[in-house]
C-alpha cells in the first residue's frame, strides 16, 4: 500500500479526511459522507503498520508503540498538508489524515459573516471559536490570523497539537510550537508564551483546567487570545470552561471569564442544495449582559440575551440557518438536523 497515493487520491477527490482501518478498503470524508476509494484493496493489520513506518521516523513509531496514539503532520508534495492521528483499536493501528490546504483561507471567502473581521482588530481579551470536530474551526481560526497578519505588525505565537496551517509573515512576525517537538505541555507553553513578547496567541484547544486558567491569564495580562473548545452553543461553552474547574474555584473563574471574553463564535458545516458545506454559525459577544450572566453563574440565561442583542451583532444558531434555508442555500430538513431549538427555527423561516 502506497499512502502517497492515497494522499493523492484524497487531494484529487477534493476530500476532507482519509482512513485507514484494518478490515476495511481506504474510506474518504467528501462533504461531510465517507466512501471507499475505487479499486482499493481491504487493509490489513500489517499493511497499515508497515506504510506507517514509510511516514514515521524510528522514534515517532517507537512513541505511537509504546502510548497508543500519536498526534503529528506532514507535508505531501507542494499541493496539501495533513493533520495525522495514529491510534490503535482491536490491537491494530489506525490512522485518521485529516487535508489542510497550503493556500490560507481569507474570512469573507468562508462564508463567515462580517462580524469575524472585528475579532481581528481587538487589542487583547479572549475569543473562542467552538463547535463538533470537522466543521471548520481550524480554517476559521487560520483566516482570522491571517488577517491580523495581513494588517497588524504584530507578534502572534500559535501552540498547536500539531501545527495544522502554516504561516507566512507578511506584517507580522509568527512563532508557531507544535506539541512535543517545540514543548512538552500546554500549561508549560502557555506559562512560557509571557516571556515571549507576544501580541496574539492560539490555543490550539483548552483541554483542561490548567490549559483553562492558563489562557485567561494570558488574556488578562493584555493579550489577544484565541482558542477552540467543542462544545456546541455558547451557553454550553460558558458551562465546560467553568464545569472542568474544582467547585471551590468556580466562582473565580466565572469572574475572570466575565473579565476577558470578547467573544464565542460557534459554527457548523452544514450540507448546501449543491454541492458542499456551507457555514451556520451564532454568535455571543461579551456585553455588559452576557458578563452579568456568566459573572452571576446565569448561563441559563445566555440564549435569550443573543435573541434579543441582534442589533450589536450577536446571533443564534437558528437565525443563521434559518437566512441559509431562506436564501435557497440549503433545505429546511437540514436546518432541522441542527436546530438546537426547532419550533424557533420553524417560526424565523416563517417571518
Amino acid at each position: 500500500m502506497d499512502i502517497k497515493n492515497l494522499l493523492q487520491q484524497t487531494v484529487e477527490l477534493k476530500a476532507s479526511d482519509l482512513h485507514l482501518v484494518a478490515g476495511v478498503s481506504p474510506t474518504v470524508r467528501i462533504d461531510g459522507e465517507l466512501f471507499s476509494l475505487p479499486n482499493s484493496q481491504v487493509l490489513t493489520p500489517d499493511l497499515i503498520a508497515e506504510s506507517l513506518k514509510t511516514i514515521l521516523s524510528d522514534e515517532q513509531f517507537q512513541k505511537l508503540s509504546a502510548n497508543k496514539e500519536l498526534d503529528f503532520s506532514i507535508s505531501f508534495s507542494e499541493i496539501s498538508r495533513f493533520r495525522v492521528n495514529a491510534y490503535t483499536q482491536k490491537g491494530s493501528f489506525a490512522v485518521a489524515f485529516r487535508g489542510i490546504p497550503l493556500e490560507l483561507p481569507d474570512v469573507s471567502a468562508l462564508g463567515l459573516p462580517k462580524i469575524v473581521h472585528n475579532f481581528t482588530t481587538l487589542r487583547q481579551g479572549l475569543i473562542l471559536i467552538t463547535g463538533p470536530t470537522g466543521h471548520g474551526k481550524s480554517t476559521t481560526l487560520a483566516a482570522i490570523l491571517n488577517e491580523i497578519n495581513k494588517n497588524r505588525s504584530v507578534h502572534i505565537v500559535t501552540i498547536e497539537d500539531p501545527v495544522e496551517f502554516v504561516f507566512k509573515p507578511i506584517k507580522s512576525i509568527i512563532s508557531q510550537r507544535e506539541m512535543g517537538s517545540d514543548t512538552h505541555s500546554w500549561p508549560v507553553a502557555l506559562r512560557s508564551v509571557l516571556r515571549e513578547d507576544p501580541d496574539v496567541v492560539l490555543v490550539g484547544e483548552m483541554r483542561d483546567h490548567e490549559t483553562i486558567a492558563a489562557a485567561l491569564t494570558v488574556a488578562e495580562t493584555g493579550h489577544l487570545v484565541f482558542a477552540t473548545l467543542h462544545t456546541n452553543s455558547a451557553a454550553q461553552t460558558i458551562d465546560r470552561i467553568v464545569d472542568v474547574f474544582p467547585e471551590e474555584q468556580q466562582s473565580q473563574i466565572r469572574m475572570q471569564l466575565s473579565l476577558v471574553l470578547e467573544a464565542a463564535f460557534s459554527q457548523r458545516l452544514v450540507a448546501a442544495n449543491t454541492k458542499g458545506r456551507v457555514v451556520a454559525h451564532e454568535v455571543m459577544l461579551g456585553s455588559s449582559a452576557i458578563k452579568t450572566a456568566i459573572r452571576e453563574g446565569k448561563s441559563h440565561q445566555i440564549d435569550s440575551i443573543i435573541q434579543t442583542s441582534q442589533e450589536i451583532g450577536m446571533s443564534t444558531l437558528e437565525k443563521s440557518l434559518a437566512e441559509l434555508v431562506k436564501a435557497g442555500k440549503i433545505t429546511i430538513e437540514i436546518a432541522q438536523s441542527w436546530s438546537i431549538r426547532p419550533e424557533e427555527l420553524s417560526r424565523l423561516v416563517r417571518s
